[in-house]
């Protein structure tokens, strides 16, 4: 491996670790709320509440997180930083400020007019997560990965703390020692103290982040011409955002709309949304890669340090990398996939009988985010040559074959429409952006080593839903899911001879390890 993706891997590693085990704590929550809220429908108005959490969070950080990416490689990054701050601190003031004071119009609005409180906690999440995006972006941009992971992970344990605190501990409380909690607790507000625990939880974090903006201090005055130039390269990553993240949350904010009897809906969202879940593995892993990948993508030599006989080669030489990196993240990918597929029957011990229907939707939702995932490595194209403006273009007309695929299936098919949609708009994406990319920006990816391995994943997973709809004792079940993994490895590890691979990696991240602790670029 060349030493940038050796580079590559180990902040995956370290992102991946600790967002894995920030992730999983908080897929442990799923469990609780899911034994703990009354009913199905409940479950399903968190997930649609969150859903609007994630579509406004694009909206208010209108891609500045990766405008600071790019303009830091060119300049003067601390000033890039402190703009970028003073930017979203105002925008994530004034949207507090407004929503909080017509939040009865938007909680009539989204369907809650009766449930204010939490849409009013929804409004303060928002506002801070969009804020500390660019303390965390600046996290990242320096290379503290260790420092951006324990800090989302001291986040979700005080988050996952204080859910066990509202929704066992308080009701514990309230049969033993009532006089305790009974002047301020309300049993059956589940969704509320769900939120609750959520607002606190980033208030902290904004406390916990101050220290880290102290390089935008002492930055000057404001550079209006600045941010103009970061505005005109990222307001095309709102349309972007918008279009991908609603990609992604169209089913969770639209099926509910599809059904005249709201209760039927939310348990219907509440049921995809347990299959969904048990899903999460790929999707932390595809997260982790981008965290590392996205500053990666833009580490380049500043102008004017190499000639142009240089350039040409440093600029092969980084071609070949992307191509090596999209590899290794679809031979992971594939790997975590028949993975997740052969130990469903331990997976589903996570959630009730009540939500086993969701289950369906697993295999549909990895392969969703599997493509995803490689249309985030292709997409580097238009981030490079500064046409952001395509990747709004390529995911509205995602967005809308994903709307129209979940509108039109959805009466038909109920949920699994919400499934096989996030199948084939993800394709749509890859395919756009691949034959694009060859246009403005070609990069030799191992396109047959590629086709190859798909179909050696295919094949694995064809062989394990054989054994579950032939194999009837789950222990044998299990046994022979983890004999085709097994094979599956050592194929890899054949055909990559990865075992050399993963001894240098090692030896590199020793190295590492022996340097300064902050070797990220000079800011």
């Amino acid at each position: 491996m060349s030493s940038r993706i050796k580079s590559l891997f180990k902040d995956t590693i370290i992102y991946g670790a600790t967002t894995m085990l920030s992730r999983f704590l908080s897929w442990a929550l799923f469990p609780l709320y899911v034994y703990q809220l009354p009913s199905p429908a409940d479950y399903g108005i968190v997930t649609n509440l969150y859903a609007w959490v994630a579509l406004l969070l694009i909206l208010l950080t209108y891609g500045m997180e990766t405008g600071f990416f790019r303009f830091s490689r060119e300049g003067d990054g601390r000033k890039v930083y402190a703009n970028s701050l003073r930017t979203l601190g105002t925008s994530s003031l004034l949207f507090l400020i407004l929503g909080l004071t017509f939040v009865r119009p938007i909680g009539a609005a989204l369907g809650y007019a009766d449930m204010l409180r939490p849409v009013a906690m929804l409004i303060v999440i928002v506002a801070i997560d969009a804020f500390t995006s660019i303390p965390f972006a600046y996290l990242r941009y320096t290379n503290r990965a260790l420092h951006y992971g324990l800090i989302k992970l001291g986040y979700v344990l005080l988050t996952v703390g204080l859910n066990l605190f509202f929704l066992l501990g308080c009701p514990w409380l309230l049969r033993v020692a009532p006089g305790a909690v009974d002047w301020w607790y309300e049993p059956g507000l589940g969704v509320e103290y769900i939120f609750l625990s959520n607002m606190v939880a980033n208030v902290v974090l904004l406390l916990v982040l101050i220290p880290y903006m102290r390089p935008a201090r002492g930055q000057g005055r404001f550079d209006w011409r600045l941010l103009q130039r970061m505005l005109h390269y990222s307001l095309p990553m709102v349309l972007l955002g918008i279009a991908g993240n609603f990609n992604k949350m169209a089913d969770k904010i639209i099926f509910p709309m599809l059904f005249e009897d709201q209760t039927v809906a939310n348990t219907q969202l509440g049921i995809y949304s347990a299959g969904y879940k048990i899903a999460v593995v790929i999707v932390m892993f595809t997260q982790a890669f981008r965290f590392a990948y996205e500053p990666f993508i833009f580490q380049r030599t500043r102008a004017g340090e190499l000639s142009a006989e240089e350039e040409l080669i440093a600029e092969r030489e980084r071609r070949i990398t992307y191509a090596k990196a999209m590899h290794y993240y679809l031979l992971s990918a594939i790997f975590i996939y028949v993975a997740v597929m052969c130990y469903l029957d331990l997976l589903k011990v996570l959630i009730s009988p009540a939500y086993y229907d969701g289950l369906r939707v697993v295999p549909y939702v990895m392969l969703g985010e599997v493509l995803f995932g490689i249309y985030y490595n292709l997409s580097l194209w238009y981030k490079l040559t500064d046409r952001t403006y395509w990747g709004g273009i390529i995911s509205t007309l995602g967005c809308l074959l994903t709307v129209g695929i979940i509108v039109w299936g959805a009466p038909v098919w109920g949920f699994m429409a919400c499934a096989y949609a996030s199948v084939v708009s993800n394709l749509l994406l890859v395919l756009i952006s691949y034959f694009l990319g060859r246009k403005y920006y070609p990069v030799p990816y191992q396109l047959g080593a590629a086709a190859g391995y798909l179909a050696v994943g295919a094949l694995a997973v064809g062989l394990v839903l054989w054994i579950y709809g032939a194999v009837a004792t789950v222990w044998i079940r299990l046994l022979l899911c983890t004999l085709v993994l097994i094979v599956l490895a050592g194929y890899i590890i054949w055909r990559e001879n990865l075992t050399r691979a993963f001894g240098s990696l090692l030896r590199h991240m020793r190295h590492k390890s022996g340097t300064a602790s902050h070797s990220g670029p000079s800011c």
